[in-house]
């Protein structure tokens, strides 16, 4: 199990050099495809040739892209100075650069959105994992009955209606019709919890409607076919009671595929959930990405997709672990 882990962390590690490398590659090479100058975008077109190449100087844009690369690398190690004449600028590790618009150093800027992201992304995945699975397994115990064609139909409605529209539907009905909730906004949850939490259930349960309808579509299949099985047979002629053989035998045999799909959604809802911060307002890493795409920050574009990609990396580690955990073949194999 050791050497497992290990192997795991180490192709992480080559994993997101990978990635370090593409991404950076793409931003070096956005601004000479569409002809545009990051210098510019960093002191804006009046600027003078004395001033342009002051900040080419500082930020090594007239350097060759691997060495641009390695100092990036620097900068997430130990930090990065960047030095124009008399001028420098220290920026502290993990270093992601500074934004164009605001020049602000983007690390801090991202790490202000992470708690908003978090946020959102726990609660929901909470909500679509207990509504998912616990209406999968109903409708395939149920199978056939009323419960479980009235569940696979609010499924195929949750897969099919778009976030946006059932975003603004809630907003209208608990918001503006029944005023039931506030509007949505993030209160940090140690300053004022029943504000954090008033403040997201409205994001949760979008997001949990959308997501909770792919798992219990899934956890129905996978139990219709679980329980089909000889080894339940067996285990209810062995007289153990239903919720034995459900819980432990059925239900623990089919969580394995849902365990990998849940990594993936949920690892890429922690990069930003950009469709629902949008409609909501709220300003999390996804907010935070379509703002700088529009703006053409490119340096807050490479932060959020280094953030995105590191997310997505320690989720599937920990997904992969758990398999371990919940099928005991996986940990003996």
């Amino acid at each position: 199990m050791l050497a497992y882990l290990i192997r795991r962390i180490v192709n992480a590690v080559i994993t997101l050099l990978v990635v370090t490398l593409v991404t950076f590659g793409i931003f070096f090479m956005v601004p000479k495809v569409t002809g545009s100058d990051p210098a510019l975008l960093y002191i804006g077109k009046t600027a003078d040739a004395v001033a342009l190449e002051g900040i080419r100087t500082k930020l090594g844009l007239d350097d060759p892209i691997m060495v641009q690369y390695g100092k990036f690398l620097k900068g997430l190690a130990v930090g990065r100075d960047y030095v124009s004449g008399n001028d420098v600028t220290h920026c502290d590790a993990p270093c992601l650069g500074y934004s164009f618009k605001t020049e602000q150093e983007v690390t801090p800027l991202l790490i202000s959105d992470i708690p908003v992201t978090l946020s959102l992304a726990i609660g929901a995945a909470v909500l679509w994992v207990l509504i998912g699975v616990g209406t999968g397994v109903l409708s395939a115990l149920r199978r056939g009955s009323f419960l479980d064609r009235m569940a696979m139909t609010g499924a195929l409605a949750g897969v099919s209606l778009p976030i946006y529209f059932t975003g603004q539907l809630a907003l209208l009905i608990f918001v503006y019709w029944l005023e039931w909730l506030p509007p949505s906004a993030y209160t940090p949850f140690f300053e004022d919890p029943v504000a954090w939490f008033t403040g997201l259930i409205l994001p949760w349960v979008t997001l949990a409607f959308l997501f909770a309808a792919t798992y219990a579509r899934l956890t129905r299949a996978n139990m219709l076919e679980t329980l089909g099985e000889d080894y339940i047979r067996t285990a209810r002629s062995k007289g153990l009671p239903e919720r034995t053989v459900i819980g432990k035998h059925a239900l623990r045999s089919g969580l394995t595929p849902l365990i990998t799909i849940f990594g993936l959604d949920f690892g890429a809802l922690l990069a930003g959930a950009i469709l629902t911060e949008q409609v909501f307002n709220l300003r999390g890493l996804g907010y935070q990405a379509l703002t700088a795409i529009r703006q053409n920050d490119l340096p807050v574009i490479l932060g959020v997709t280094l953030l995105a990609a590191i997310f997505i990396v320690i989720i599937n580690l920990i997904v992969d672990l758990l398999y371990s955990v919940i099928d005991p073949r996986v940990r003996l194999g």
